[in-house]
């Protein structure tokens, strides 16, 4: 079975429990950091939305080279937010189905300021840099909508917030 058939059930999974997260995102909380060193709610959540669009990235160029002035985008609203991340899982959806197991085979690089920070195949990017880099920064963003008094589903199975009778 190719690659991509392999992966779009799993994709198409952590699609629907990542934007049942971020639909919770309220918007007057974007500001709200737990820790000094902890990113705005608003910035993580835009984050976990930018993080499928990386998929593009990742298929249509062999290297990313990130440069210093780089600056990360900023939702300012849920609409928004939910927005950026409907295009870009749509998007990655899309790239996902037409790749070919050639394609997942071929060595990407990302570098930052012209110094390599990895090298992996397409395939590995996609399931550590990509997917798992998403189901990381969604957790964080579940604690912190907890900090927040604000209810959320399970991704995995239910959540403290609902009952099962």
């Amino acid at each position: 079975m190719p690659f991509s058939e392999t992966l779009l059930p799993e994709f198409d999974e952590e699609m629907k429990n990542t934007r049942k997260l971020l639909a919770l995102v309220p918007d007057g909380k974007f500001d709200y950091q737990p820790h000094p060193k902890s990113m705005t709610m608003g910035r993580l959540a835009t984050h976990v939305a930018e993080l499928p669009g990386w998929t593009t990235y990742t298929l249509d160029q062999e290297v990313l080279d990130l440069q210093p002035d780089f600056k990360p985008e900023f939702a300012t609203s849920q609409a928004e937010l939910l927005k950026k991340f409907d295009d870009n899982a749509a998007a990655a959806r899309t790239r996902i189905q037409a790749a070919s197991d050639e394609d997942w085979k071929k060595i990407w690089t990302f570098k930052y300021a012209g110094k390599t920070m990895m090298e992996f195949p397409r395939s590995g990017v996609m399931r550590s840099t990509i997917m798992n880099h998403l189901v990381h920064h969604r957790a964080q963003l579940g604690v912190y909508l907890r900090l927040n008094d604000i209810e959320f589903p399970g991704m995995y199975g239910p959540s403290a917030d609902e009952k099962f009778e």
